[in-house]
């Protein structure tokens, strides 16, 4: 009984290690989030609306092991940001009266990653009383059948902008991204080959990768061109900043190399490669800018053209 009331009370990571899932008998990877405090405003009672309290959140997320090789690669396991990210998103979603309501919430949107497999959640007031006040939930995959299917919200879809290498050294570079940076919508950056030609050799692969390395090459002198750029190579990197308002310049190895589906166009085709990752990315709109015109494609994104002479680069409706 004292064992049962000392696990009541304990964190949630030893009631995890203590209560093994039901039908897996192999043991289980977890991550913590321990001690998360976020002011929101929630509760039932009059006297809890229009102000805002302090809650803690800790949460334990069991995971399936990974069998292959890690290669200390961020985009093969649950990211942590995953966790706080299901944390802001469910209390961004409404106002809610109810603790329990918003650790259910936070447990699908975690337990929709396919990594995971069960979560346990606790969720403590910590300014209503001279103690902290709470619940805890604890939630697996059968619990949301295959886990909750999140609504997909179009207006976070990024904008993809495609700068050729005229428009990299363009000496109104610095106010297009001003331009970019006004609007809500994320935006992503891609670049193609530098006007140096790289080695060259007859082995395809190995030509496909030097191609990939020249494209990043030229995507690190866009970002000496103005600080706000960030090369990321991850698409958790990419997800990152397009929720934290980050100009991100996509380094195309990774996600291409990676890719189950891969573009089924020469890499050396950057415009083309493009729009493969505007699609995998679920673009709004594909932007080219820089010389000579550029057809329309039929697709999930919108295809335009900006020629470099015009240093206006959206409008104001954009």
């Amino acid at each position: 009984m004292s064992n049962e009331v000392r696990l009541a009370f304990s964190h949630p990571d030893e009631r995890a290690k203590a209560n093994p899932v039901p039908g897996i008998s192999g043991p289980l990877d977890r991550i913590s989030l321990r001690d998360h405090i976020v002011e929101v405003e929630i509760g039932a009672f009059q006297a809890e609306r229009g102000t805002t309290q302090r809650v803690c959140f800790n949460v334990v997320v069991e995971v399936e092991p990974f069998t292959g090789v890690v290669d200390d690669d961020v985009d093969r396991i649950l990211s942590y940001d995953r966790v706080t990210e299901a944390i802001a998103d469910s209390l961004a979603e409404e106002r809610l009266n109810l603790l329990e309501t918003l650790a259910d919430r936070v447990a699908g949107r975690i337990l929709a990653e396919p990594q995971a497999v069960r979560a346990f959640v606790r969720i403590e007031k910590l300014d209503r009383g001279p103690g902290a006040l709470g619940v805890e939930i604890v939630r697996n995959r059968k619990d949301y059948g295959l886990g909750p299917e999140i609504a997909h919200n179009a207006a976070n879809d990024p904008r993809v902008i495609y700068l050729t290498n005229d428009a990299i050294i363009a000496p109104h570079l610095p106010q297009w991204l001003d331009q970019l940076t006004e609007g809500n919508r994320p935006v992503i950056l891609c670049v193609g080959l530098p006007e140096q030609v790289g080695p060259e050799t007859s082995a395809g692969l190995a030509q496909r990768r030097i191609d990939l390395l020249s494209i990043e090459q030229n995507a690190w002198v866009l970002a000496g061109r103005d600080r706000r750029c960030v090369v990321v190579e991850t698409r958790t990197e990419l997800d990152w900043g397009m929720k934290h308002g980050q100009i991100s310049v996509w380094a195309p190895s990774k996600i291409v190399l990676d890719a189950v589906e891969g573009p089924h166009v020469s890499v050396r085709d950057t415009q083309a490669l493009t729009r493969w990752f505007a699609a995998e990315m679920d673009a709004a709109e594909v932007i080219f800018v820089g010389d000579g015109e550029i057809e329309g494609q039929a697709g999930v994104v919108e295809e335009r053209h900006h020629d470099l002479r015009d240093t206006r680069l959206l409008s104001n409706d954009d």
